[in-house]
């Protein structure tokens, strides 16, 4: 009987540390990406080293010739450590150095060759039940299935309800538990148990305190990221929000990046809206891609002939946060509950291609174009999408960047934008107006608005019965000079779903200014 148990809690061991390897390497590419930004970068890196960190693992496996129990049991412990501890590692090197890079490589180099040693390990232990097919076939089997619960757990359970921190320690207790088993289940096969057993408590001691405490690790590492009080924190499958105040200064931060600060988000949002909004005169249809803090949505309802509104945001979590927090809520004069708002919880781009409808403003609030994936919603193809959604004097206005900090970034997307056509190939395309305002916690930032027609936007005023604090009607044409230190030059190329040359354009950009 004691043989019948020790060979399923085998199996059962592969399963369990198959899940235990995935989330590691998948809290590392996370982080990495959370705090740093570059999500496809991140990811590669990751997934290269850890691969080539369990292939020398695999490899190491070779010189071990006896004591394979005691060697499986030892690792479990290893991993759970190593593991456990390595996304507060990277939280901590980050907040005090800004840099996460090499603890990142030893990190996964660690994690990875101990998670190599572990399915030859115990492939080598199983063939003494089996004959070594079936062995083989059942080991990796059990280990695929694995690493897919993983793969769907991490993203849709852990991160949002968990947190990273608690899920590195959680998980590095899960491997310290196999151990822990092992060495009832397989103690007459084990010659260090009362070794084994010491390191075993001492490692779920240490993980079991840093699980206790990652609420107030993370806080302290937050508060070396960020100058000011942290007021608010949520963790979405998407990103990390936090909210911050100094005095009477509310500011959000995705990933670490400045979002707004209510001491001139004013400026940045009355920019973006309030010439496209002029321009579509009696605009009753609104799409808003992006804005999830609501704070587009409030400029555009103060328009009496706004009859409806569409937001389409990806994460929940974001609109949540700024719609039932009323100290958030009070910022967009409580926008995300207004009856003309409808909330659409999907992609930008799969919503446009999803709808049938037609808009007489759109505007895109999204953020910067820092990786790929947020790359692809300034792209032609993107932008062209949503053209067919316009009315036929519809127009869309976007944010674009800075042109100071990184005019090819700028550029590029007004280049883009020029290039776009809505119809059959040949077929003419936007009137394009590039423009900007000078918003003191970004700097000089800028904005693109777009139309089937010709726009003059030194007509433009200001209606009455909108109340504002920065435009005028004296101000606004002034928005669409340039000086000459941000015109573009000849060379700028145009944002393309295959090339992303708008990414390469503004991380080089925003490198010179900062790590």
């Amino acid at each position: 009987m004691t043989e019948r148990f020790a060979g399923i809690f085998l199996l059962l061991a592969v399963f369990v540390i198959a899940v235990c390897g995935l989330v590691y390497e998948l809290l590392a590419a996370a982080l990495s990406t959370y705090l740093v930004g570059g999500s496809i970068t991140h990811f590669s890196i990751v997934i290269g080293v850890f691969l080539t960190a369990m292939g020398l693992g695999s490899y190491l496996t070779r010189f071990v010739e006896t004591d394979l129990v005691d060697f499986f049991v030892g690792i479990q412990i290893a991993i759970g450590l190593s593991g456990g501890c390595s996304a507060a590692m990277l939280l901590g090197a980050f907040s005090v150095t800004g840099r996460m890079l090499p603890v990142l490589l030893v990190s996964l180099s660690i994690t990875g060759t101990l998670v190599g040693m572990e399915i030859p390990l115990l492939i080598r232990i199983l063939r003494s039940r089996h004959v070594l097919r079936v062995t083989v076939a059942n080991v990796l089997a059990l280990d695929y299935i694995g690493a897919l619960v993983a793969s769907c757990a991490f993203p849709l359970f852990f991160v949002p309800y968990v947190g990273l921190l608690r899920t590195s320690f959680l998980f590095g207790l899960i491997n310290v538990a196999v151990a822990a088993v092992a060495l009832r289940v397989l103690g007459h096969m084990l010659r260090r148990v009362r070794l084994l057993r010491v390191l075993c408590v001492l490692s779920a001691g240490i993980l079991t305190i840093g699980l206790a405490g990652s609420g107030v690790f993370s806080s302290l590492a937050e508060d070396l990221l960020y100058q000011d009080q942290i007021i608010m924190v949520k963790q979405t499958p998407y990103q990390r929000l936090v909210v911050t105040r100094w005095r009477n200064d509310l500011r959000l931060y995705i990933g670490g990046a400045l979002q707004f600060s209510t001491i001139d988000e004013h400026r940045y949002h009355e920019s973006l809206v309030h010439p496209a909004m002029l321009s579509a005169s009696g605009a009753s249809k609104v799409l808003i891609l992006g804005g999830g803090d609501g704070m587009t949505a409030r400029e555009v309802l103060k328009y009496p002939t706004v009859k409806a509104v569409d937001l389409v945001d990806l994460d929940a979590g974001m609109i949540e946060l700024f719609r039932d927090r009323p100290m958030l809520a009070e910022l967009s004069g409580n926008a995300l509950s207004n009856p003309k708002l409808h909330i659409h919880i999907q992609d930008a781009g799969k919503f446009l291609e999803q709808s049938a409808e037609l808009w007489d403003v759109i505007l895109v609030d999204l953020p910067d174009p820092s990786v790929q994936a947020l790359g692809r919603l300034y792209t032609g193809s993107f932008y062209r999408l949503a053209g067919q959604h316009l009315a036929v004097q519809g127009v869309l206005g976007t944010q674009a960047t800075s042109p100071f900090y990184a005019p090819e970034a700028f550029w590029c997307i007004v280049r883009t934008l020029k290039e776009t056509s809505l119809g059959p190939e040949g077929q003419a395309g936007f009137h394009v107006f590039p423009y900007h305002a000078y918003v003191p916690s970004f700097g000089d930032w800028g904005f693109v608005m777009a139309s089937r027609r010709e726009i003059d936007p030194g007509k433009l005023k200001m209606l009455p019965n909108i109340p504002v604090k920065f435009l005028s009607d004296e101000m606004i044409p002034t928005l669409f000079a340039f000086p000459q230190d941000v015109l573009p030059g000849p060379d700028i190329e145009v944002n393309r779903l295959n090339n992303q040359i708008l990414v390469q354009y503004y991380r080089r950009a925003w490198k010179r200014f900062g790590p």
